[in-house]
This record gives structure tokens, sequence and C-alpha cells, in this order.
């Protein structure tokens, strides 16, 4: 039986999205080979500077560095490159309107497009100030259930259920007629932090408001996450890799006594009818990039797709006004407001935004940095490489060794992190281990550093600090370290 999966649930996780080419056995060898840790810190690794494999590109000096297509794509796949980038920057309106492919926006939402979100394909920021758009951040919101019938599939399934009037997120805009469901507040609470040598961090800790609310009150057990959007680039790669080769590194019960117990979070597929492992949103809450674009659609946007099919999107009965509004629905699209093919091609285009090459990789300092890494235990969780599947018809990420910096793996971030909202198996305090590829590209392309979920960090070594419950240990190292080697390991970072 595969680890969280229910006594009598299918006995594997099966990567059932991927055309996959089984390993052979001389090809296993070669990857734990080249997928084993290093120790020697005096040079660069091989392949190192090609965080994507082939699919790497060039870094562009310009807020367009994480926008390109993967290096290795043909002429003809980047067309549908190109084609998924036009529906990814598409505006949508409401309808009934006279451009029927791009009307059913609504009635609530959170964005236009899916650009506005992620723009330049960057990271997204809290509102801040009080004039501010929230644009690139959404809430979520859920209550406590009694039980779920995913609960005799999949273990530890935590039960939850949409809040009854405002559903699973907040939409902080509405179409004419329609009011937005609330507007979204963020101010901030400090405290100090000191680190060896005298050096103080101020960290802030968010306090989110939900204001103005247009449809009554929530329920008194809301449990709510404020999300910031995240960097698009190398998606489809995190994708591809074996769900068997993420599975390998969880230890859900710290069996090697490292303070370590990252584990995989196991989710519903809606498109394979069974559970399949958790790999995308901050809690590993989607199984894939296919999926994680249509439930975007239709939460974000309010575009129906034929996995959500309902063009009133997250409206719920409640609402009766937004159910009952006109929608873009129509059997041109599959009897949704973006069908099969604009769907895949906005998975396609997502799965294929290139991920920069590394800068200032064989840099003393920055090598002095990545000791640091390795020896203060960044990489328990920060896995550095992994080795895509072989797939066929879908050579971009087939077969590619990748350096993205994360386990795919759910880790309890202590209480400090914690948003007390439950996802599938994923607890109120456990997230899933963020990559960090192209992290030291923040600034270039999204025009600030705001790093972890919510953007409350306001650089790298406020990010390290908030870290807590498993990573305790690690953020304490850090804490000691001299300042020589704090800064050499941001050095690292920035070099990702």
């Amino acid at each position: 039986m595969a680890a969280g999966l229910a006594t009598g649930a299918a006995a594997e996780l099966s990567d059932l999205h991927l055309p996959v080419i089984p390993r052979t056995e001389d090809e296993a060898a070669r990857i734990a080979k080249i997928t084993a840790p290093t120790t020697d810190f005096s040079q660069p690794e091989r392949f190192e500077a090609n965080s994507a494999g082939a699919a790497t590109v060039r870094v562009r000096p310009t807020g367009d560095a994480f926008s390109q297509p993967s290096a290795n794509i043909s002429f003809e796949r980047e067309l549908e490159f190109k084609v998924g980038n036009g529906l990814f920057k598409k505006l949508w309106v409401s309808a009934p309107s006279s451009t029927l492919a791009s009307d059913g926006l609504g009635p609530l939402y959170n964005a236009r497009s899916c650009q506005r979100c992620h723009l330049k394909d960057g990271r997204g920021h809290p509102p801040e100030s009080p004039d501010d758009s929230a644009v690139s951040m959404l809430v979520r919101v859920s209550i406590p259930a009694a039980d779920s019938a995913l609960s005799e599939v999949i273990e530890d399934y935590i039960a939850t259920a949409p809040e009854p009037t405002y559903g699973g997120q907040i939409q902080d805009f509405g179409i004419a007629g329609h009011p937005a469901e609330a507007r979204i507040a963020i101010t901030y609470e400090e405290h100090e932090v000191e680190l060896a040598g005298g050096e103080v961090v101020r960290l802030r800790n968010p306090v989110l408001a939900l204001e103005n609310l247009g449809y009554g009150p929530l329920h008194p057990e809301t449990m709510t996450s404020a999300r910031v959007a995240p960097q698009m680039i190398g998606l489809g790669l995190l994708d591809a890799i074996p769900a068997a080769d993420i599975l390998a590194r969880a230890d859900p019960d710290d069996a090697d006594g490292d303070g370590i117990s990252g584990r995989p979070n196991i989710v519903w597929s809606d498109v394979h009818d069974q559970p399949m492992l958790g790999r995308f949103g901050v809690k590993a809450g989607k199984p894939s990039v296919w999926e994680q674009s249509a439930a975007a659609f239709h939460g974000d946007i309010g575009i129906s797709t034929p996995l959500h099919p309902t063009g009133y999107g997250d409206c719920t009965k409640t609402q009766a006004n937004c159910r009952a509004a006109p929608d873009g629905n129509t059997s041109d699209h599959d009897d949704a407001e973006i069908g099969q093919l604009g769907l895949e091609l906005v998975s396609f285009y997502s799965s294929n935004l290139a991920v920069p090459a590394r800068r200032d990789y064989d840099d003393p300092e920055v090598l002095r940095g990545k000791q640091m890494f390795y020896e203060t235990g960044c990489t328990s969780c920060h896995t550095p490489k992994f080795v895509t599947h072989r797939l066929g018809g879908q050579p971009e990420q087939s077969f590619q060794l990748i350096w993205p910096y994360t386990d795919m793996l759910l880790h309890d971030m202590g209480e400090g992190l914690a948003d007390n909202r439950p996802e599938a198996r994923a607890t109120g305090r456990e997230w899933r281990t963020a990559p960090l590829w192209g992290i030291g590209l923040t600034q270039q392309v999204s025009g600030h550093s705001y790093f972890l979920h919510d953007g409350r960090a306001r650089s790298l070594m406020e990010a390290i600090l908030w870290h807590g419950g498993e990573a305790d240990a690690a953020r304490d190292r850090v804490v000691k370290m001299p300042k020589p080697d704090r800064d050499a390991l941001v050095r690292f970072l920035e070099s990702l």
C-alpha cells in the first residue's frame, strides 16, 4: 500500500497525467549517482549552471526573464506556446457580449486574466496600502466538516467544506450589478530578531481583515488563508518529476531522527477519478498543471472549463443572483467558457515557461554560501536536484536533470507561518517546500523582494527567519552564523 492511501485504496500513486516511458535499470543507476548530494564545495557541480537542463534559457536583463519558452522547444511547439500566452493574457468580459470567445467573466472574480495575478509570470505581492489593489493575492476560505468520502481512500484526509455563503475563496471584484464579496486588507505587527554579531532583523506578521462583506457575515468557524500568486517558471518540469522519487524522500515518522518529517499531500484528481500525488499550490493541493490551470480559471476568473462546467464560478446557492446571471458557456467551447483546446494551450504555456540559467555559480562566495546551505540542513527539504521522467511526446520536460531545490513534500513550518486552514492531508501548519530556482530574479521580474506564501518576508533573510517547526534547528544555525557566512548564504540563494 502506498504511503498516504487508506486500506483498500489503490496500491500506488501513479503519474497518470504523463506519457511515461519506464526507466531502465541502467538509467536508474545513473540517476542515483548524479542526484546524490555533493560534498565538494570548491567548485561547481557538472551541469549546475543549467537549472532546468536542456530547457534552461539565458538570463534576460529585463522584467521578461520569466516569460521565455523552454530552450529546447521546437519551432512548431513554440507557436502553441505563443497562442497559450495569448490566452493567458486575455482579458475576459461579462456575458452576454459580442466577443463570444471572451465572455463569461465572473460574475464574481479576483482578476480578469491569468496575467493580472501572475504579472510577468512572476511572484505576486500583498496590498502595499489601503489604496493598493490585492489583485495578485487571494484568500481561501473553508469551514471544518464532520466527514468526507475521501477519508475512505486517503489516509489522514482532513474534511473541510466551502464557506456556506462565500464558497472556496473570496472574490474581491464583481461585474456590474454584482457586489464584490469583500475587500482584502492586510496590516502588520512587527518584532525584532537579533542575529550573531549584533545585526537586527525586523519581521512583520500579517493581520488579515475581510472588510465590506457583500453577502452577509462569514460562518463563525471560517478558516482563512491569504496567498500571493507564485512565480510560474519550471512548472512542467516539476510536473514531470516521478512521483516515486518524491515519495522516496518522505519520512512522515522521522525514522532517521533528523527532525524532518516530510510527507506527501495526496489529493483527489477530478480528471482521473482517483487519488494522486499533490504537486501544485502552496499546500500541494492540485496534482497537475492541467488541473491547477482549470481550478484557477474557475476560482480566480469565474471562467468555466470542461472540468468545472458551471458558468457562475465559485458562487454559492446563497448568491442566487450570481448563479442566475448570464454566462458564456457555448457548444463551440465544449459547453464551457474556455474549452478543452484552450485549457490545453494555457497549460502548455504554463508548463513551458523556462527557468533562467544560474548566475555567479562559480563565484567563491556563492560556493561558500552553497556549503552553508548544505551544512545548515536546508537541503533536508530543499532537495537540490531530480531527473524527470522520460516522456513520449513531451520532449521539453523529458529526462532532464533539474535543480529546483524542493522535495515537493509537506512540512510543519511552525506556528509562526501557520494559517490553521487544512487542505486535503495538509494541516494548518504544513506547507509544500517552495522551489527556489529563479528566486534571485524576483526583484528584476516582479519589482519587489517579497517572499513566502503571503509575501510577508521583505528579503531572503526574513524568509529564512520565519522558518519554524521542522526548520527550527536550521533557522537557529543561521541566526548563530558569523555575518560573512550569512551573507554568503544569501549570495548563494540570489544566484539560483
